[in-house]
């Protein structure tokens, strides 16, 4: 009996010993994959591929990391150095000119539309969410700036909490300061992973940041941990967890998306697919009852056929209607705008 419980004890110790092990050796690997398998860092293709006019943006962490983003526009401003797709056909010479006075005409309605920092899952790169971004600024009528974390992309560094931070802030410095969009209307758009980093920077920057938008993201990886490596939950976990949670000390990248949310006095709207195969539908329930608690201006849509990854595919029109009348709600055109804009259309007749 004494020998059974021993080999017992001798068994979970070395599950621990193993898991530490594990964690420590391999979490980043777990929660950041900026390469996909049988790919290359390097991007598969560019928004001209889509047709989508945009602009490289190049910036810098304030630790000095160098990051790269796109900003695709709704109205390509031909001021900056925007890229059309084409630019060598003559198609492309003989309707450049007529493109540019006819979005010259409707320019003031355009800028007027909120601009959306997306923030990427932890897999791939930008350029894996370009159809999406491309029926986005269809339905929506928006900009999109999608940017590219350190180690990600085309971006310089290695991935980590503290510097994705970082990065997020350094892209919504770079959005505020410019005098091309509605900086009243920046909307953070965030997906699983991006939905902690939206999170983070939504909640930092209440003077910045009109809207959050949260989508198939976890409470925090700690519990993540448990789902993905089952024999983990007894030894780490989120607040919200019973076990001793005794090594959370070793995990470096904790995200704990659970513990920012309720402190986040924006609007927020929540997607959540309840097909969603990688982070259990409940995280998603379980961020909006802790934020809804503290704030009023919460939305919670679920999609019955969502996944983790396509959500924004099997939902359908119902899936864009619902960001429509959040933003339409939440993030409105000013008033002073709209009136500025009527008051053109006066003088032009």
């Amino acid at each position: 009996m004494v020998s059974y419980v021993s080999a017992l004890l001798y068994g979970v110790g070395g599950l621990v010993v193993a898991g530490m092990a594990l964690l420590v050796a391999l979490q980043e690997r777990l929660v950041y994959v900026p390469v996909l398998p049988g790919l290359t860092k390097s991007y598969p293709i560019t928004p001209s591929r889509l047709r989508l006019p945009y602009e490289d943006v190049w910036l810098r962490s304030s630790d000095g990391v160098r990051l790269h983003a796109w900003f695709v526009k709704l109205f390509p401003d031909c001021r900056g150095p925007i890229r059309f797709p084409f630019t060598d056909s003559l198609f492309f010479a003989f309707t450049l000119h007529f493109l540019l006075l006819f979005f010259w005409v409707i320019r003031a309605e355009i800028e007027a539309g909120p601009t959306l920092l997306f923030f990427q899952e932890n897999a791939g790169n930008i350029a894996h969410r370009l159809e999406m971004v491309r029926i986005m600024l269809q339905r929506l009528q928006c900009n999109v700036f999608m940017l590219s974390y350190r180690g990600y992309g085309a971006s310089d560094g290695f991935p980590s909490q503290h510097g994705i931070t970082k990065d997020a802030q350094a892209a919504l410095d770079h959005l505020s300061q410019r005098t091309d969009i509605d900086t009243s209307r920046i909307v953070v758009f965030g997906r699983s992973l991006g939905g902690a980093v939206g999170s983070v920077v939504t909640k930092n920057n209440p003077d910045k940041v009109a809207a959050l938008i949260v989508e198939n993201t976890f409470t925090s990886i700690l519990d993540m941990a448990g789902v993905l490596l089952p024999f983990l939950k007894w030894f780490i976990g989120g607040s919200g967890t019973k076990g001793p949670r005794i090594l959370n000390f070793l995990v470096r990248s904790p995200w704990s998306t659970i513990d920012i949310i309720g402190e986040i006095k924006q609007p927020i709207l929540f997607i959540s697919g309840l097909q969603d195969e990688m982070i259990p539908p409940s995280h998603m329930q379980m961020l909006y009852a802790k934020a809804a608690a503290h704030n009023m201006h919460c939305v919670f849509a679920e999609f019955p056929s969502g996944m983790h990854m396509d959500t924004w595919l099997s939902g359908g029109d119902r899936y864009w209607r619902t960001i429509q009348e959040f933003l339409l709600q939440h993030v409105p055109e000013r008033k002073e705008d709209a009136s500025s804009n009527r008051g053109n259309d006066s003088l032009a007749r």
